[in-house]
C-alpha cells in the first residue's frame, strides 16, 4: 500500500479525470486525445482499485477524426448519472466547430449512444448538473484556438437535441490567475459550489472554489483560493489541479484529480503523462478542503504479455489517427500484421508505459519497428529491415541513427527505461531516465543505443499526452508475434 499523496490510482497517461457514483459503485473517466477508442471508462467499488470496462467513445460516429495532429481529440470531459442515465460530454478538438459531443447510456460500460452535437458552445472541459426542478445546466470554457480566452460561460441545455434554452451568459471568471478552465458544479446543503481549474496544468496549476444559492450565480469566491495546489513546493507530484468532487455512499466527499511526478534535473522531466489521483475531501466553514493523505493506494500489477492470440484486441492497444480494425490483421500461422492508414502513412498500435522503470519487448517476423513515442515528432525506435536491424531517434525535425545490427528470421527487440548515469545539475545532466534500445539474440543482449529520456518528457516535447509504447508496419512484410511489458520495481 501506498499513500494516495503520492501514488496515482491510474499511472500513466489518464489526464483531466471526471467520476461519479451509482450505489457503491463509481465510474471514472479520462482525457485521451488523439488515440482511439476514446475516453477510457473504469470502475471501483472503494475509489483505489479501479478496472477498466472499455471505451465511452469506440465508434467514429462519436469521435469524429477530423484533424488528426497530436493533442488533438478528446480534451476534458464531465460523467454523470441523472434519473438512471449516465451522461458524458466532451470535446472533441479534431473537430471543435461541432461544438461540445454529448452521449448516454444506460450502462457505463456501454454501448454509449451517438453523440449529440451541442455548436452553440464553443470551447472545451464541458460540465453538466441538474438543478431541484430538472433543468440541465451546461458550462464551459469558451475559447478560440486562434483568437484566445473568452471565459466561463453557461447556458440551460435541451439535453435531447442539444440546443441552449438561454443565450450563453459568463458565471464566476475565477480567482484572477490565467487560463481559467474545468469548471464542474455540485449541489451540497444548500450551496452550489463550482470548482475551476486556474494557472494551467503545468507547475502553477491549482484548484480555485465558489458558491452560490443557484447555478447560475451569483458566486462568492473561497476566501482560502487556491483551496488545492502544489505550486513553488517541493513535493514529489507536481501540477496538481483538474478536480471533480463525488460523493460516497456514507456522505462522505472525495475529489480526484491530475498530477504529475517529475524526475531528474531542473526543471524536472515528466515522462508518463498527467496521471489521476484521489483526495479527501472536507467541508470545513462551508467550504471544501483536500485531505491527500486519506487513502491508501495497493499496489497495481502493470505487467502484460500478448500474442495478439484473441479473436479482439485487448482494450489496451490504441491508434492514434486511425482504428485499430483498419490497420491491423490476423497473420495465418498466429500474430497481427499491421498496415497503412488512410492518409498512406504506417499504422501505430500503441500502449501506455504505467511506471517509471520497465522493459518492453516484442518479437517481430521480417520487417517493422518498435518505438517509444510521445508524439510522430518524438520518438525513438528499433527498425528491422532489409536483414537488418536498426536503432534510432528522432527528435523535432531531427533523425539520428545510434547503430545497426544484423536481423534473424524472428528478432526479439527490447526497449528498456533505465537510471540515468549522469547524475542531476550541478553535478551532471542526469534526467528522468535513460532508454536503452536492443536487440536479443540467443539470450545476449545486443546494445543499439542508450539516448537521453528527458527529449520523450513533456517539459520538452510538450503536448498532453504521455509515453507510449508502439509497434509499426513497414515497407516489407512482417508479423508481430508478441509483447510482453514488465514494471521494475521499486519505481525511483
Amino acid at each position: 500500500m501506498t499513500n494516495s499523496a503520492t501514488q496515482p490510482i491510474l499511472s500513466g497517461f489518464y489526464p483531466d479525470p471526471t467520476i461519479c457514483r451509482v450505489g457503491d459503485d463509481y465510474y471514472l473517466s479520462t482525457s485521451s486525445f488523439e488515440y482511439f477508442p476514446g475516453a477510457p471508462i473504469f470502475h471501483s467499488t472503494d475509489l483505489v482499485n479501479w478496472t477498466q470496462q472499455g471505451h465511452i467513445l469506440d465508434r467514429r460516429s462519436q469521435f469524429r477524426l477530423g484533424d488528426p495532429r497530436p493533442s488533438t481529440g478528446i480534451y476534458g470531459s464531465t460523467l454523470r448519472e441523472h434519473d438512471g442515465i449516465f451522461w458524458f460530454i466532451t470535446t472533441n478538438v479534431s473537430d471543435y466547430g461541432a461544438g461540445q459531443v454529448l452521449v448516454q447510456a444506460t450502462d457505463p460500460a456501454g454501448p454509449w449512444s451517438d453523440p449529440v452535437f451541442i455548436g452553440e458552445a464553443i470551447g472545451i472541459d464541458p460540465d453538466l448538473c441538474w438543478d431541484e426542478n430538472g433543468d440541465c445546466y451546461l458550462s464551459w470554457k469558451a475559447m478560440s484556438f486562434t483568437e484566445g480566452e473568452i471565459g466561463i460561460l453557461q447556458a440551460r441545455l435541451d439535453a435531447s437535441t442539444g440546443k441552449l434554452r438561454d443565450a450563453p451568459y459568463p458565471i464566476w471568471q475565477g480567482s484572477g490567475m490565467g487560463a481559467v478552465e474545468a469548471p464542474h458544479l455540485y449541489r451540497n446543503g444548500s450551496y452550489w459550489y463550482l470548482l475551476l481549474a486556474e494557472g494551467g496544468t503545468e507547475r502553477g496549476h491549482c484548484v480555485t472554489a465558489a458558491r452560490s444559492l443557484h447555478p447560475s450565480g451569483p458566486f462568492e469566491a473561497c476566501p482560502n483560493n487556491p483551496i488545492f495546489t502544489h505550486r513553488s513546493s517541493i513535493d514529489p507530484v507536481q501540477n496538481v489541479g483538474h478536480a471533480d468532487l463525488v460523493q460516497t455512499p456514507e456522505g462522505a466527499w472525495a475529489a480526484v484529480y491530475l498530477g504529475v511526478r517529475p524526475r531528474g534535473s531542473t526543471p524536472g522531466f515528466h515522462v508518463l503523462g498527467r496521471e489521476t489521483f484521489v483526495a479527501g475531501i472536507d467541508w470545513m466553514g462551508g467550504w471544501p478542503v483536500f485531505d491527500e493523505d486519506r487513502f491508501c493506494v495497493p499496489a497495481v500489477d502493470t505487467a502484460f504479455s500478448d500474442d495478439f492470440s484473441d479473436a479482439r484486441l485487448h482494450r489496451r492497444w490504441v491508434v492514434p489517427s486511425g482504428e485499430p480494425e483498419s490497420i491491423v490483421s490476423k497473420a495465418p500461422d498466429g500474430g497481427i500484421g499491421l498496415s497503412r492508414l488512410a492518409d498512406g502513412s504506417m499504422g501505430l498500435l500503441c500502449a501506455r508505459v504505467r511506471d517509471l522503470r520497465w522493459s518492453a519487448e516484442t518479437v517481430i517476423s521480417g520487417s517493422g519497428s518498435f518505438l517509444l513515442r510521445i508524439d510522430d515528432r518524438n520518438c525513438y525506435g528499433l527498425t528491422v529491415e532489409a536483414g537488418r536491424v536498426s536503432g534510432w531517434v528522432h527528435l523535432g525535425g531531427i533523425h539520428h541513427e545510434l547503430g545497426s545490427t544484423e536481423a534473424r528470421a524472428e528478432t526479439t527487440l527490447r526497449i528498456e527505461s533505465a537510471p540515468p548515469l549522469s547524475p542531476p545539475v550541478p553535478l551532471g545532466h542526469g534526467g528522468p531516465d535513460e532508454i536503452v534500445l536492443s536487440v536479443v539474440q540467443e539470450g545476449r543482449e545486443h546494445l543499439l543505443g542508450r539516448f537521453d529520456g528527458r527529449y520523450l518528457s513533456t517539459e520538452v516535447a510538450s503536448g498532453f499526452t504521455g509515453r507510449m509504447l508502439a509497434i509499426q508496419g513497414s515497407q516489407g512484410q512482417g508479423t508481430f508475434l508478441s509483447m510482453r511489458y514488465t514494471p521494475y520495481t521499486p519505481q525511483t
